[in-house]
């Protein structure tokens, strides 16, 4: 089931697992709808584009829709909020909920009215007969008629021809109260009686609580609360708790030892330590025609997630010992089940609810926020507690990208064609999130007096799109294929989902080796690429990127154009970027022009903004980002130390998209951060003769690479 007037059988696989309609949508008695669906608003603008769905197919203006929290009592379960499935998963769903719900609607209008359902139209709101004038709407049917019911899958769909929202720019519904700063985001969450936390981290990871002063006994409006090695403090001033959290953290003793690896290090640790091979392609790669072999190797570092707003949580245990949670999780169900388990608990005692808040790009500390919040609040019972992570907490304790290094090789046959392809990544796993791999995998769990397993971070199955080897197969017809990815087992560094997971790091190598191979050849990148390209989609954006972008005209001395290509998954969006960079004292990114195929494009601003986002991010992660550690401790904890791009030097970023309203509807928010990175790479190239294969490209970086060359 997609947006499109392709039929299938069976169920969307997100309504097979809730077929509920009332999960889903209910009715007002005056006439609004609420939306509540199990994907959740992380700033991408997902709930605007499903209530453009669900209001196309009620026949309801989108200003009778209501989206509202996802909540594990009274919504759906759609798992995780992650990997651009949104449009893909919950779209579909939400479509032929939307569209049994006005069926139901329409039949019993035609029930009052005597007539048959055939004869009953919808139209912005108003059913009407088409026998008389009679008219009706969704408030005065709503008392007799119970969406307590199971879905139908062979409900008639409205014909994509018809529609009328999906496919425009509908305004986002979330951004008038950002824009106006009125609350909106889990930070202005104020509950009655609302208590605020902090949480005293330990000086480095590992670290053993052995001591605590009593530094705070004067205080009766504070509570200290220890388990183990987990303390933080509560009290009814946020200011306040603050100022005592310090003032207790210089008061303890810890047992520390030196536990990371050397950071300027960090590919032989990668390279040396002890792996999980994950075999994607092992083609025969046996060449008969006389080649020339070219390789070449690249690495990205560990990345933050760096969202501008830190993590947060909130917790009330009932005095029934039921505990109410709410968080901006991108997996709600998850987290509750996590909780549950860390505290031996009925998961049907935990209830968690959505609440937005600033930023996100995977993995971030939002779980680990609201178990802090868990464990506070437990000390005070009845009490709500509000945990703000600081930027210290952010930058330093919540799960990072993994680094990388891919080592790739090709065989160039004397007509310039590849004849032959080998590829090894290595990285740590990409997901640690709650629940994975039958564990809660909770910040804090690992610092109790009983502490719970925290197990080496894990990759998605090759099914899903893998972790590691996450676009690790070229989108180019190259010969026979050896491709391997390599999971670092052992690691004493917390990684988890970053944006895009191993396809930024994948599709930089690749696309820079793209251009490697045809300066071998003496060839123009963009004709080379073409040439090894089977795939229509594909060379569609490549060439519309090209020509919006005049590839080939000159370019000033000192500045260069490259370009990226990849399918996001290897089934996503397609996504092809020119970079136009300037690289004289240090890089700058002038101008990125994107061409994109998302399919059927619901909202066509949603999905630059989703593309415009992702480029301005993959710049920051391409130029500037890298976290810093020493053997024992992260030392960038802050802006001066993990800098990110600032708003004036964040370029142009000109998006064209490729619709295909006969296509399924795929996601948009991952499918730019490889081809960014890569364009990028092939642009300051392109502008110096030399290669940064090694990210960020730094000035240092380029200094380091022209050296090399003079050497």
């Amino acid at each position: 089931m997609t947006l499109t007037d392709q039929t299938t059988t069976g169920l969307p696989r997100d309504l097979a697992a809730n077929p509920r309609l009332s999960r889903w949508i209910g009715v007002t008695a005056d006439g609004r709808i609420g939306l509540r669906v199990g994907k959740v608003e992380l700033g991408q603008g997902i709930l605007t584009a499903l209530a453009q769905v669900a209001a196309e197919e009620l026949a309801v203006p989108l200003s009778c829709i209501d989206p509202l929290p996802a909540h594990t009592g009274l919504g759906p379960d759609e798992g995780l909020t992650a990997g651009s499935t949104s449009i893909f998963d919950a779209a579909p769903a939400v479509r032929l909920v939307a569209a049994h719900v006005r069926a139901i609607f329409v039949a019993e209008a035609a029930r009052r009215w005597g007539v048959d359902p055939a004869d009953v139209v919808v139209e912005d709101g108003t059913f009407s007969c088409l026998t008389d004038e009679r008219r009706t709407s969704y408030a005065e049917l709503v008392g007799s008629v119970d969406l307590d019911r199971d879905v139908d899958a062979g409900v008639a769909l409205m014909r994509t021809l018809d529609m009328r929202l999906v496919g425009t720019s509908a305004a986002r519904m979330d951004l008038p109260d950002k824009v106006a700063g009125r609350p909106r985001y889990i930070s202005d969450l104020r509950l009655p009686g609302m208590l605020f936390g902090r949480v005293v981290r330990p000086p480095s990871p590992g670290a053993r609580l052995t001591a605590v002063g009593d530094v705070l006994s004067g205080r009766a409006e504070l509570q200290v609360v220890r388990d183990g090695s987990f303390l933080g403090v509560v009290g009814p001033d946020e200011f306040q708790v603050a100022r005592a959290a310090v003032q207790l953290r210089d008061a303890t003793e810890w047992d520390e030892q030196d536990t990371l690896p050397d950071e300027p290090d960090v590919s032989a640790f990668l390279l040396r330590g002890p792996h999980e091979d994950i075999p994607v392609l092992a083609e025969d790669i046996g060449v008969t025609a006389p080649t020339r072999r070219v390789a070449a190797r690249y690495s990205r570092p560990f990345l933050a997630h760096a969202s501008i707003g830190t993590s947060c949580g909130v917790a009330r245990w009932d005095r029934g010992g039921r505990l109410f949670v709410w968080s901006h999780s991108q997996g709600i169900h998850k987290l509750r089940d996590a909780i549950a388990q860390a505290l031996g608990l009925d998961a049907e005692k935990v209830t968690v609810e959505h609440a937005e808040n600033a930023g996100c790009y995977g993995h971030n500390g939002a779980d680990d926020a609201a178990f802090d919040a868990v464990l506070l609040a437990r000390a005070v019972p009845g009490v709500p507690v509000l945990v703000q992570w600081t930027r210290q907490d952010e930058l330093g304790w919540s799960p990072f990208g993994s680094a990388m290094v891919a080592e790739v090789a090709a065989e160039l046959a004397e007509t310039g064609q590849v004849a032959g392809w080998t590829y090894d990544v290595y990285g740590q796993g990409h997901t640690a999130r709650p629940g994975y791999r039958g564990t809660p995998g909770l910040l804090a769990g690992a610092y109790l007096e009983r502490p719970l397993p925290s197990p080496v971070a894990d990759d998605p199955p090759l099914a899903a799109g893998g972790g590691t080897t996450r676009n690790a197969v070229p989108i180019y017809a190259v010969g026979a294929r050896r491709i391997t990815g390599h999971r670092l087992i052992e690691t004493p560094i917390r990684s988890s989902a970053l944006r895009a997971l191993g396809a930024f790091m994948n599709v930089f190598s690749i696309e820079s080796f793209m251009d490697e191979l045809a300066a071998a050849c003496e060839e123009d990148p963009l004709s080379f690429r073409l040439r090894h390209l089977q795939d229509d989609r594909a060379r569609a954006v490549l060439e519309t990127a090209a020509t919006v972008a005049r590839w080939g005209t000159p370019v000033p001395e000192g500045r260069g154009r490259g370009i990226g290509l990849a399918r996001y998954k290897d089934r996503g969006a397609y996504c092809a970027v020119v970079a136009d960079v300037e690289a004289e004292e240090r890089v700058v990114v002038r101008r990125l022009t994107v061409a994109v195929d998302v399919g059927r494009v619901i909202n066509p601003d949603g999905v630059r903004n989703q593309i415009q986002g992702g480029a301005t991010q993959a710049t920051s992660w391409t130029l500037k980002e890298r976290v810093r550690f020493d053997r024992r401790r992260v030392t960038s904890v802050d802006w001066e130390t993990y800098p990110i791009l600032r708003f004036s030097e964040a370029p142009e970023v000109d998006v064209h998209l490729l619709d295909r309203p006969d296509l399924p509807s795929v996601g948009a928010g991952e499918a730019t951060q490889g081809p960014t990175a890569a364009a990028i790479g092939n642009a300051v190239a392109s502008a110096l003769g030399v290669r940064v294969r090694d990210l960020p490209i730094t000035t240092e970086a380029v200094i380091a690479a022209i050296e090399s060359q003079t050497d």
